[in-house]
């Protein structure tokens, strides 16, 4: 069976001002997943998932299901804050989604195979999924998943700070811990974040972050499941609070459930954080057109 591949589409997009997820940036009226679409398919994945909106429904069904038919397997499912387990309390003023953990819940009942997670708004590289979908259909051990992991000098915007989860790895290759470090601004020498002490950190840009690039098998939904509903317990009166992965995968690996390789990718991310990283992401999909790698109309 095929791997699938589940693309996080129902983020607000709040510091770039707009809906960023269906930007165009290629020549033809490319959006940024159109490429990380193609590249899967090249790569040999089976299945594209999509976690969206309500209010976005009609774009992804025009731009995406419609123009992929005869080429790829195409779902979607709605990242709701209803999507809850049974009996939570939860604010009844919530507005914002639960994290990008909970997106992965919400498609428990779409995916049955090893799949792949990306971010809609991320340019991740053809050797990227190459390097995913290899993982996700040679390696058989459920209880071992993947993060395909960048060079931190490598993922940063020109146009303001950016999250990243930084990975600590061992000589085995395997994660020993992730931290979602907040606000990592490029500097002249590296990068730099606030630290909790109000002192900096910081780093040379060689330190292996992930991008949201992660693969996973299906005994993923019993971890996510169980940790979810301790969120929720916990934080379930709080308009903001969110679970990410790279905190639930954390969790995991401390606790002993499962294994996570670092498979390094030497690709280069570029997205559109900021409105002002549109310019640079329309010219790179220039440049790799006339490379040969992408053709200059997709569909």
């Amino acid at each position: 069976m095929k791997p699938t591949l589940l693309v996080l589409a129902a983020g607000m997009g709040s510091r770039y001002g707009g809906n960023k997820q269906l930007d165009e940036v290629g020549p033809s009226g490319e959006t940024i997943i159109d490429y990380s679409i193609y590249d899967a398919i090249r790569a040999g994945f089976g299945k594209i998932v999509f976690v969206i909106r309500r209010d976005i429904e009609e774009q992804v069904k025009e731009r995406f299901v419609e123009k992929l038919k005869g080429k790829i397997i195409v779902d979607y499912v709605f990242q709701e804050i209803t999507n809850l387990p049974e009996g939570v309390i939860v604010s009844p003023e919530r507005q914002k989604p639960w994290g990008t953990s909970h997106a992965i819940l919400v498609t428990k009942d779409k995916i049955k195979e090893p799949f792949g997670v990306i971010n809609a708004d991320d340019y991740y590289g053809v050797e990227s999924f190459k390097i995913l979908h290899d993982f996700l259909v040679n390696d058989k051990d459920q209880n071992c998943y993947c993060i395909v992991g960048y060079k931190l000098g490598n993922t940063l915007s020109d146009h303001g700070n950016v999250n990243r989860g930084v990975c600590k790895v061992g000589s085995d290759g395997l994660l020993q811990n992730i931290a979602e470090v907040r606000q990592i601004e490029k500097t002249h020498d590296g990068a730099k974040a606030p630290g909790s002490d109000g002192k900096d950190i910081h780093f040379d840009g060689n330190e292996i972050v992930s991008m949201n690039l992660f693969g996973f098998k299906p005994g993923c939904y019993d971890f996510l499941g169980k940790e979810f509903r301790n969120f929720i317990n916990k934080n379930g009166m709080d308009l903001k609070s969110e679970l990410d992965i790279p905190t639930s995968l954390d969790i995991f690996v401390k606790n002993g459930n499962i294994t996570i390789k670092i498979l390094q990718t030497n690709e280069r991310w570029f997205g559109v954080t900021y409105r002002e990283d549109k310019p640079f992401v329309v010219e790179s999909i220039r440049k790799m057109i006339r490379k040969g790698v992408y053709p200059a109309r997709i569909y």
